[in-house]
């Protein structure tokens, strides 16, 4: 069974762990030695990613990773307290990364860092924001930044069909990405009709079809069949590739329902999981997955699946 914290922001991040934070950091030989714990004693929400880098000219240092679905006012004070806490856990100086996915709602500023004074006292803390709507899609192809590929669609120029179409070759190719393919959906939503977006992927179901990987789902079952010697036996086969297809499918469902909850609400939205991982139809699931971009708090999406 998937587990959330298997397909978070740490999961995309480890994907290609190296191209990641030479993208973000704009290093071009900075290596990625380690994914660290974010968890800090002091408060109930992690970091998304802390990585340890190195780099020639820098030495070792932290990388901190926050992904935002939307920019929220308070992301300066707590890039301020992450920042601080990853400094006092590890002993490194702190290079820390805002990424907001979705553009905000109304003329919020977005800001890259925390300032206050009182009584004569300074405190900042400056950190990179990275757009991802102001970052263009050909880039995520050129780089090979697999970690960025199922947020294509809000990428900038990449919510056309077409581009779309090659993100998700992309994750269909390797088999390790292919869980990833129903977050490219639920991205690819926010800037193509959902209609057109069911097509893409009924579309390049022709081509999963024609994969080894699926081929071999189809021969164990024909192979149980030969086995059992009787029409029974084959149409087992044939029935036990099928519902093999479908977990697999419940699988890439749970996985985009868990990152999108993570993004959208935090510990909050994940703490849905458990009673998510319980539900068996695939049809109900796609209905969460689609739902989650529009709810507004983690007990409305519990009505939606505790209706049914």
């Amino acid at each position: 069974m998937t587990k959330p914290a298997d397909i978070g922001s740490k999961r995309l991040i480890s994907l290609s762990p190296d191209t990641w934070v030479k993208w973000v950091t704009q290093i071009p030989d900075v290596q990625a030695r380690e994914i660290l714990s974010s968890e800090f004693q002091w408060i109930s929400r992690e970091s998304d990613v802390l990585v340890r880098a190195y780099s020639p000219s820098d030495g070792e240092f932290i990388l901190l990773n926050e992904l935002q679905l939307h920019y929220k006012v308070q992301m300066p004070k707590r890039m301020l307290a992450y920042a601080a806490l990853a400094i006092e856990k590890y002993n490194l100086p702190v290079y820390p990364v805002l990424i907001n996915i979705i553009p905000p709602r109304g003329n919020l500023e977005i800001v890259n860092r925390y300032e206050s004074q009182f009584r004569g006292l300074q405190t900042r803390q400056d950190y990179r924001v990275i757009n991802l709507w102001e970052v263009d899609a050909e880039i995520v192809f050129q780089e090979s930044l697999t970690s960025l590929i199922p947020f294509v669609p809000v990428l900038r120029g990449g919510g056309e069909e077409t581009i779309v179409r090659e993100a998700l070759q992309v994750l269909r190719a390797d088999e390790q990405l292919s869980e990833l393919e129903n977050l490219l959906a639920f991205f690819a939503t926010f800037v193509l009709d959902t209609q057109l977006v069911q097509q893409i992927m009924r579309w390049d179901m022709a081509v999963l079809r024609e994969s080894p990987w699926y081929q071999q789902i189809l021969q164990e079952g024909r192979l149980e069949g030969r086995l059992e010697g009787r029409q029974e036996g084959r149409l087992e086969g044939r029935q036990e590739g099928r519902v093999e297809e479908r977990q697999l499918r419940r699988e890439g469902l749970i996985s985009g329902i868990s990152l999108g909850l993570e993004l959208k609400f935090g510990n909050d939205g994940l703490a849905l999981m458990p009673e998510i991982l319980g539900i068996e139809n695939v049809e109900l699931l796609e209905e969460i997955l689609a739902a989650v971009k529009t709810v507004n708090s983690p007990d409305e999406l519990r009505q939606i699946y505790q209706r049914n």
